[in-house]
């Protein structure tokens, strides 16, 4: 139920139309050409006129250019965005209705408004797309692996008294929480709806509830109604009684913890929150779950944010998150701001490297001017096509003196920049095309915190494992990935 499919059948119906022309009907074919070639004129200026991104544009034309037919009808299905309108007018009403659902604590910004660090433009622009003030009063502990990272989940879990909050883009069968929910702890799930396809039951929902925890997917996909894989629900968000927070890469499946082996080792990582700074994920997660429920109790859990000091607070946090249905590119809007504002240097780990034109100009501008860019990526792949795409990136980074590795060990399934040894992000965002503009992300944006020289070990340390991507290295690779990279790039935002 993709748009593959719907594209494959409007080629069929094309082709099918040209056929009855040619046999039927040949004293009309060469106005039948006349027509539709106009027609595809006339798209194609239509958009030039849009605001689409460029790189997207340009597959659009390519694809309404070569089957005008098809091209148009799959641009329709995708605009129009059937399957997803309610979604977009909730998600639209709780994000206004709780556009002030924070404050900013005050001093904050003066403080960062003079500090020369421009956090504060930051904290502005976020603020256009939703609420997500910074915050100060608030710990910050990163795990270099998703097994560290489960152990504190549990830890933090057993701690619960209130509620439990969880949002994550892929579930497996596997421990539950029921003990909570037995104890009176409120258990709210929600996970996307591709899982019903991928690693869950039909049942699962009826099973949670069965046993006291609420729980729902995000967007189920429904035959023809969905575009499979767009709007989907890409965030990591555990909140424990409004005091701690979890987020990063890593799902709720066994891959993430290296307990099943799918492309080597799994790397990953994640980041615990103590503070303020909780508020601003509960926040989120309940304006998903009341997308989804249609509840709008808000109120009652974010006053348990409030009034709590966490040991040995430091720097500044701000929580933010990216909606695929508004005109706010935000996970990419921040990452050119860290690559843009660089003076010493910018680490990445990424899965992904699916870049559009704006974002590959930040990091080559950025280690043009003098900024050491190293990026660590996969060394083995999860995606063949994905694989390829990001290779097909290499030879013009390179070219800038952009410092490219490929993890030998295994894949690479973090998501973090570290800049300078005072900025980081860490969260859900990969660097592709459905990360920066088809799904519903999350991160935190780190500033001056004590855990921010523990990521820029971990990329060190990571990095001792890694091959580095050179001239001679790009020239052996494989022949598979030198044929796919440029045709896929044809078809890269819309992946």
């Amino acid at each position: 139920f993709s748009r593959f499919l719907i594209f494959a059948l409007l080629i069929v119906l094309q082709l099918g139309i040209l056929v009855w022309l040619m046999y039927y009907a040949r004293e009309t074919v060469e106005h039948y050409l006349v027509l539709e070639r106009l027609f595809a004129f006339f798209m194609i200026m239509y958009l030039f006129s849009s605001s689409m991104d460029a790189s997207a544009k340009l597959t659009w034309m390519f694809l309404i250019s070569l089957a005008p037919v098809a091209g148009t009808g799959v641009l329709a299905y995708t605009l129009f965005n059937i399957g997803n309108r309610r979604v977009r007018k909730e998600t639209e009403k709780q994000i206004t209705k709780t556009r002030n659902a924070i404050k900013q604590p005050e001093g904050v910004i003066g403080e960062l408004q003079f500090d020369g660090s421009h956090t504060d433009d930051l904290v502005r622009y976020l603020n256009r797309s939703g609420c997500f003030p910074a915050f100060k009063n608030t710990k910050t502990v990163f795990y270099p692996s998703g097994e560290e990272m489960l152990d504190s989940i549990l830890h933090e879990l057993r701690k619960a008294e209130k509620y439990i909050f969880l949002e994550y883009f892929i579930i497996e069968e596997g421990y539950t929480l029921m003990e909570k929910a037995e104890e009176g702890v409120i258990v709210k799930v929600m996970y996307d709806g591709m899982c019903e396809l991928s690693t869950l039951t039909p049942d699962y929902c009826r099973r949670l509830e069965a046993v006291g925890i609420e729980a729902k997917p995000f967007s189920p996909i429904l035959p023809f109604l969905s575009s499979h894989y767009n709007y989907r629900d890409h965030r990591k968000i555990l909140v424990i009684d409004g005091k701690t927070a979890f987020t990063g890469g890593v799902n709720l499946a066994d891959e993430y913890i290296n307990r099943v082996e799918r492309f080597g080792h799994w790397k990953d990582t994640g980041l615990m929150l103590k503070g303020d700074a909780v508020c601003s994920f509960t926040l989120m997660f309940l304006q998903m779950w009341n997308t989804v429920r249609g509840e709008s109790d808000y109120d009652a859990f974010l006053e348990d944010c409030r009034d709590y000091t966490p040991e040995n607070p430091s720097g500044y946090v701000i929580p933010y998150c990216d909606c695929p249905l508004d005109s706010d590119k935000v996970g990419e809007t921040v990452y050119m701001d860290i690559l843009n504002r660089a003076g010493s240097y910018v680490h990445i780990m990424s899965p992904y490297l699916v870049l559009d034109g704006e974002l590959e100009k930040s990091i080559r501008y950025a280690a043009e001017r003098g900024v050491d860019v190293k990026l660590i990526l996969p060394g083995i792949p999860d995606k063949i096509s994905a694989y390829a795409l990001a290779k097909s990136h290499y030879k013009r980074l390179l070219s800038s003196g952009v410092k490219l590795y490929e993890y030998v060990p295994g894949f690479v399934h973090a998501k973090i920049f570290v800049s300078d040894d005072i900025k980081a992000v860490v969260g859900s965002i990969n660097l592709d095309y459905r990360s920066l503009y088809h799904h519903f992300e999350c991160a935190a944006y780190l500033y001056r915190t004590d855990s921010i020289a523990d990521i820029e070990n971990d990329f060190e340390e990571t990095l001792k494992k890694c091959r580095k991507v050179t001239a001679n290295t790009i020239r052996g690779d494989s022949i598979i990935y030198k044929i796919l990279g440029p045709v896929m790039k044809f078809v890269a935002p819309l992946m």
